[in-house]
């Protein structure tokens, strides 16, 4: 699809340049630029939304739970659990 895009002086004669210097038509790098643009922001958002489920404060049965879990984990795995072992 052709569109038209406005963009700064500088910018497109770094574009110019590149795509001369390495043989890219000047879509080619701004169709790469903008699907990398877009990948960022995907991650981005993931990012975000990870680090907001992540900062709410546990419920005081997850709390219990992950108590529990490191006991458990610290009988069994850390100290050795004799069940789990060939003989």
């Amino acid at each position: 699809m052709k569109t038209a895009v406005s963009v700064p002086d500088e910018i497109f004669k770094e574009v110019e340049e590149f795509s001369k210097a390495h043989r890219y038509s000047r879509s080619k790098i701004f169709a790469i630029a903008v699907k990398e643009f877009l990948e960022r922001r995907k991650s981005w958002e993931l990012f975000n939304t990870l680090n907001q489920a992540y900062s709410e404060s546990e419920s005081s049965r997850e709390g219990i739970l992950r108590a529990k879990s490191k006991r458990y984990y610290a009988k069994r795995v850390l100290k050795g659990d004799d069940t789990n072992q060939t003989r």
